[in-house]
């Protein structure tokens, strides 16, 4: 697979670039997040890539940083959600402030983002909020190595551990939430009212 290239930038349209490297002109789609970075035409550039095969189609995405790329990568596995919302959302907001949107569950904001409506903006908080972390590096601010802050959203993603899809997993959880309890005390409620 092309994991990054690094040659001369020769075009530049948004969302389009191409890169010749060594005589070999690559098209990519960048989100704006990279447009607003590139250098001008006929300049150096390194890319990290993203390289997508389908049935009738491929792909090749681009991106000046390796956040974006992740970010790119882990918002394309919330159901419903591909290349196009992904790249979206790498054009509406920094990646340090997705991170902060989806830790704080702020769908609101999330929705002022193109293309992605009230359902799509709390598919992602649900099932992105205990790898936000991972998007903004070491300045976030969920808990060490990643790990929800809160025990309802530890209990969430054990019980995805377990099996549950992403939105039962969460409603799960929420139902058997009590003031003061621990994670594993919710996740014992919630299994024990999910075998009645």
């Amino acid at each position: 697979m092309i994991g990054r290239l690094k040659g001369i930038l020769v075009h530049k349209a948004p969302p389009w670039i191409v890169v010749d490297v060594n005589g070999v002109g690559y098209e990519l789609e960048a989100p704006m997040s990279t447009f607003y970075d590139l250098p001008e035409l006929g300049r150096e550039v390194a890319l990290f890539t993203h390289y997508a095969q389908k049935e009738d189609s491929v792909s090749l995405y681009g991106f000046l940083r390796e956040t974006e790329r992740r970010l790119f990568r882990d918002v394309q596995k919330v159901s419903g959600i591909g290349a196009k919302i992904a790249l979206a959302v790498l054009s509406g907001v920094p990646v340090e402030e997705f991170a902060r949107l989806v830790q704080a569950g702020d769908v609101t904001a999330l929705t002022r983002i193109p293309g992605i409506g009230k359902k799509t903006a709390e598919r992602m908080v649900v099932e992105l909020r205990d790898r936000a972390a991972d998007f903004a590096g070491a300045g976030a601010t969920i808990g060490s190595a990643g790990v929800p802050a809160d025990p309802q959203s530890e209990a969430v993603v054990a019980l995805q551990q377990l099996g549950y899809k992403p939105a039962e997993a969460a409603r799960m959880a929420r139902e058997a939430t009590a003031a003061g309890d621990d994670a594993a005390a919710i996740i014992r409620k919630a299994l024990k009212s999910a075998l009645r």
